[in-house]
């Protein structure tokens, strides 16, 4: 964005030209231009489509996908639950942290 210089207010940079002065160029008028009747954007050119049943060549073939190993569905529920015991653990020895600080910030402000 430019500023304006000189003596003249900063709100003189977007008020009208004075009557009778080069405003902006008539927009309405089309470009002339070598393309088209009316010199506008006559679209893209026409495109052949290729030969019917054409596919790109295929060199390799994919080997058919291997099986999966069987799940152990005792041991996965298993796991599961030491999980949650874990997380559980944490969980309260983080609620017990908290209650113990704010006891020990309590006690400091009546104390």
């Amino acid at each position: 964005m430019t500023n304006p210089t000189g003596g003249s207010s900063p709100d003189d940079y977007w008020r009208r030209p004075p009557a009778g002065s080069e405003g902006l160029p008539d927009q309405s008028a089309a470009p002339t231009g070598g393309s088209g009747a009316a010199g506008g954007y006559t679209g893209p050119p026409p495109s052949t489509p290729p030969p019917a049943g054409w596919r790109p060549p295929v060199h390799l073939r994919p080997a058919p996908p291997r099986s999966l190993p069987p799940q152990d569905m005792a041991a996965l529920d298993a796991a599961e639950q030491r999980a949650q015991r874990v997380t559980y653990g944490f969980g309260a020895l983080a609620g017990v942290v908290l209650v113990i600080l704010v006891c020990v910030l309590c006690s400091r402000i009546i104390f």
